[in-house]
């Protein structure tokens, strides 16, 4: 019996999970590009329809708990307290959000990207993302100024910021076994911007 065929009947936590598992050992195995839909649906032992209420595309795989941190960070960002300084309340939020992406919950491909053969679909779908998180922290900036004198373009500090922490994510997952914590690299990365744009906002109103 292989490792594999005794794990069949163990039941695990979730169609969800047993799929994320299940993709990330073909990617290994025989890369992203050698692994299709069903063979991920027989090893993990569910029906192609389950993939399908989980993820839209196999690319969505690579990204599954970085996706949820979407939601983490819009819940984070409504949290802030009424008249916080817009772009400090922006990297507390972003910081909490990247404290709960422990490395249960950062996709193996981040880190194994050469072995999967993923990066040039983490580059194509990682843009999907940036744009989400973007869009989450422009909404949230524009709103938090309404009616104040003084005001950071939303759009382009949202960007920059989102940027700052997509290079920081990426420097963590070239850092090898031994590396610090997700969170100080997007601390040192988006403080010097946060900071940067709301020292603006201080300048302006004055």
């Amino acid at each position: 019996m292989t490792a594999h065929e005794g794990r069949v009947g163990r039941r695990r936590a979730s169609s969800r999970a047993m799929l994320e598992e299940a993709a990330c050992e073909l990617f290994l195995e025989q890369t992203y590009a050698g692994t299709t839909i069903e063979q991920i649906t027989q090893r993990a032992g569910v029906s192609r329809n389950t993939f399908f209420n989980y993820f839209a595309a196999k690319s969505d795989v690579l990204w599954s708990g970085v996706d949820d941190s979407v939601e983490t960070l819009a819940r984070e960002l409504s949290n802030l307290p009424r008249g916080a300084h817009v772009m400090l309340g922006v990297r507390d939020a972003l910081l909490a959000t990247a404290t709960q992406l422990t490395p249960g919950a950062i996709p193996l491909a981040i880190t194994q990207w050469e072995t999967m053969g993923v990066a040039e679909e983490l580059q194509s779908s990682g843009l999907a993302r940036f744009l989400r998180l973007a869009s989450v922290l422009e909404r949230h900036v524009a709103a938090a100024q309404l009616g104040s004198p003084a005001r950071v373009p939303a759009q382009p500090a949202a960007f920059a910021v989102i940027a700052a922490a997509a290079s920081a994510a990426g420097a963590w997952a070239r850092a090898g076994i031994g590396r610090d914590p997700l969170v100080d690299y997007v601390a040192a990365a988006i403080t010097p911007v946060c900071s940067g744009f709301e020292q603006v906002l201080g300048s302006a109103s004055r």
